[in-house]
């Protein structure tokens, strides 16, 4: 379902699988929800584990919008994300890091 060759993740909601990506206007408002100034701010504080639950979250709520899913961060709060918070975050790290990565 999920194309990682243009940056999408697929991630199980309610079992319900879903296309996350994350578009330049998604990180615009991931920067902006984290209070971060820039992407590569943004990128440092995952890498070096500075990152908390809420953070993970709007990850994912700013990939699902890149994914064109037209839901609210409060849709997921009491949603069931495939593989816990520990699958949480490993759909979070796998957006930044393929929104980040330099095709070949």
């Amino acid at each position: 379902m999920a194309n990682p060759w243009t940056g999408e993740v697929s991630v199980t909601i309610d079992g319900v699988p879903h296309v996350c990506k994350l578009t330049l206007g998604a990180l615009v408002g991931l920067e902006e929800a984290l209070g971060e100034s820039s992407l590569v701010a943004l990128a440092e504080r995952f890498e070096a584990g500075r990152f908390s639950s809420r953070d993970v979250m709007a990850v994912i709520v700013a990939g699902l919008r890149g994914g064109g899913w037209q839901g609210a961060s409060a849709d997921l709060m009491r949603a069931e994300i495939a593989g816990g918070p520990v699958g949480a975050a490993q759909v979070a790290a796998t957006l930044l890091a393929r929104a980040f990565a330099v095709p070949d």
